[in-house]
């Protein structure tokens, strides 16, 4: 029998060995440059791992960045996740991809593509729509502007974590990149409002503004440079309009309505539908100057007329739009410009159109000459709405809502067993039904907390803060998973009132399944293996430096790290259910199969997070097992009866090995047990 178990652990050995065989390539330009997909290639680095995406003109078309210089938000390894993400120049992402990360859950866990479907989601997304991850809580509202993006069940918080990680560094190189952040809803025209206007209506109040400019006032802006006699019709006519500029703002249908004939208002209607950010600004010429040159190309952006609000150029394009004007307008040349409104721009607020005017000296390759004349331009605010500035939900309450119904049920069950072990521990010890009880606690804790809450703690939470505050990085990423959470909160407490047992005797799933292996050994009159105590003595201290042996690789090597955390079987057996690679559930089964012959033989020897808890546990303010003189001598049967050693000759408990499992309260309590208390009744003493 002893060289089967030496031939399961040397199985267990080379399971660690593949499953530590993984390693993560560097990330150079010609790599990132093939992620770029045509009509974009890949630019010049503008800044650290950001770069331009031009066209194939060379224009520059957007950005497209790594996230770990702008979002450093720590995943639950510890190390934050890095992603690829390509925008444009209207903030809409072109592409999101993962470039590395660490998360447990997806290491060798769950199926990756799922993680890297996720991030696909943000594809022809904007970073100025308001995004959320999941489903609605309370039920979705169809008029919502919420953006829903679907998660990964039983990877909740590492999407989330995925997903502050895109936003934060997208808003980050927008600012600095695109300098046009909105800072609240953009005004958008109210469709249910209506008001009777005409042209004289429109001039007479403002709507529309006008921008005259004779040729004289061409002809002195010249004045004095080469292009000064190059315009004979404005030296010869000086009182005549060079520029009779027209503006409108044409969102709001009252105003539209006002300006344009039946089928150009139809036309507009029909395009506003389609393009519902987009906010249309007619340009009417009176006079000879015109709105475009004679190169001008239709849809694209004008090359004599610019825009700016609060000193940011606005991007105008123009719409492809028949533009027939209503009678007694103004103007023979007319044009409807259109611009995102997403973009930040406030038609209720100042802004300025510039129009260039050009003169060229010189019939061979002439020179150009330009002035500007410019214009400030608003539309009342009562013609447009504002949605109700959306904010956000924090992650931590999103996280909350979205699992309220678990964590109500677990935090009654973590009460009901603290109340239980506080007051209760000797009656629920001595309960006739005790061991069914324990077992069907264990079996809950099992189905529940580990298999649908996905509360398995883990070794990879403590590392992962212990990196963080080395690399002085936020503990944030903890409110990602409140239901893991809480049961950390409740362990911690424990530590102070009975040691590492609370967790480990009741909390732990893997654990939990141990004990159940350890009955079906039983049931199959499988031979039960106890350790001689001096080799016993040895391995209970082997998980000291496999904890210490894996702290050293965090810091030293975390990749490394990321696959010797495998060393716990928990992912495999209570994460994935047992859905994984050949060795990782070998690994997990061999496990429960030695706990069928030693038992609880990881939680004893071989479980990082068991040290952790045992450490933890020396903060431990009490004696919380009774004991009598007789204890350990001469009365040994507890310390017979006690399957996790942790009682001494003497009868002292050894509360870093103890595991909550109460059966020596039971003996203790029981005067048909109690060696002491037999001889008690019988009138004699020890």
């Amino acid at each position: 029998m002893n060289k089967f178990i030496s031939q399961i652990f040397i199985a267990i050995f080379v399971c660690i060995m593949m499953i530590a065989n993984t390693v993560y390539a560097q990330v150079d330009y010609e790599t990132l440059a093939a992620k770029i997909e045509p009509p974009f290639a890949l630019g010049d680095e503008i800044g650290p791992s950001t770069y331009q995406i031009v066209n194939l003109d060379g224009r520059v078309g957007g950005y497209a960045f790594e996230t770990l210089p702008y979002a450093v938000i720590p995943g639950f390894s510890g190390a934050p996740i890095n992603l690829f993400v390509t925008i444009d120049l209207q903030g809409k992402f072109i592409d999101a991809e993962i470039l590395e990360h660490n998360e447990p859950i997806f290491v060798s866990g769950l199926d990756g593509a799922l993680f890297h479907n996720f991030v696909e989601q943000y594809k022809g997304k904007s970073i100025f729509d308001t995004l959320v991850v999941g489903v609605p809580y309370g039920g979705k509202d169809g008029a919502s502007s919420l953006i829903y993006l679907d998660g990964v069940t039983k990877a909740t918080a590492s999407v989330r974590i995925a997903h502050e990680t895109i936003l934060a560094a997208s808003f980050k190189v927008a600012k600095e990149m695109l300098q046009q952040i909105p800072s609240g809803p953009p005004a958008k025209p109210n469709v249910d409002y209506n008001e009777d206007l005409d042209w004289q209506t429109l001039v007479d109040k403002g709507i529309a503004t006008r921008q005259l400019v004779k040729n004289s006032e061409v002809q002195a802006a010249f004045k004095d440079t080469l292009w000064e006699d190059d315009d004979p019709i404005a030296a010869d006519e000086p009182d005549e309009a060079y520029l009779d500029l027209w503006l409108v703002d044409v969102g709001p249908q009252s105003i539209a309505r006002a300006v344009l004939s039946q089928d150009a208002y139809d036309e507009l209607q029909g395009f506003m539908q389609i393009s519902n950010h987009d906010e249309p600004l007619l340009v009417i010429d009176a006079g000879r100057h015109g709105l475009v040159s004679d190169t001008f190309i239709r849809n694209t952006s004008p090359d004599l007329i610019e825009a700016h609000q609060d000193g940011f150029p606005i991007a105008l394009r123009d719409s492809d739009l028949d533009v027939e004007l209503a009678d007694g307008v103004p103007g023979e040349t007319a044009m409807i410009f259109r611009t995102d409104r997403r973009l930040g721009f406030d038609p209720t607020r100042d802004w300025t159109i510039s129009v260039k005017a050009t003169r060229e000296h010189g019939s061979f390759r002439p020179e150009i000459g330009n002035v500007v004349f410019e214009a400030n331009h608003k539309t009342d605010e009562r013609f447009f709405i504002r949605e109700n500035i959306h904010v956000p939900t924090p992650p931590w309450l999103e996280a909350i809502q979205s699992r309220i119904v678990d964590l109500i049920i677990l935090g009654v069950t973590l009460f009901a067993l603290i109340w239980i072990m506080l007051g209760k521990i000797n009656w629920l010890a001595g309960h006739r039904f005790y061991t069914p009880i324990r077992l069907s606690i264990l079996a809950f804790v099992t189905g529940f907390i580990g298999w649908w809450g996905q509360g398995q703690l883990s070794i990879v939470t403590p590392l992962g803060v212990m990196r963080s505050v080395y690399e002085g990085q936020s503990l944030a990423f903890l409110l990602y998973d409140p239901f893991s959470l809480l049961i950390w909160l409740v362990v911690i407490l424990s530590f102070v009132l009975w040691g590492r047992g609370l967790f480990c005797g009741w909390l732990c799933p893997f654990g939990a399944l141990q004990e159940f292996a350890h009955h079906l050994g039983r049931l199959l009159r499988l031979p039960q293996i106890n350790l001689p105590e001096r080799v016993d003595a040895v391995l209970v201290y082997l998980k000291y430096p496999v904890l210490f042996g894996l702290i050293f690789m965090t810091f030293y090597n975390p990749d490394t790290a990321d696959k010797l955390v495998e060393v716990e079987p928990f992912k495999t057996a209570i994460t994935t259910y047992f859905m994984r690679n050949w060795y990782y559930v070998a690994y997990a089964a061999l496990w429960l199969i030695l706990g069928m012959f030693v038992f609880k033989s990881f939680c004893k020897y071989l479980c990082p997070l068991g040290a952790v808890m045992a450490i933890g546990g020396l903060i431990r303010g009490r004696d919380w097992i009774e004991r009598r003189k007789a204890c350990g001598s001469p009365c040994q049967l507890c310390k017979v009866k006690c399957n996790y050693g942790a009682i001494k000759k003497s009868g002292e408990i050894k509360y870093s090995e103890c595991f909550q499992c109460l059966d020596c309260i039971t003996i203790h309590d029981n005067p048909n047990q109690c060696v002491p208390l037999i001889l008690a009744q019988k009138g004699r003493s020890l």
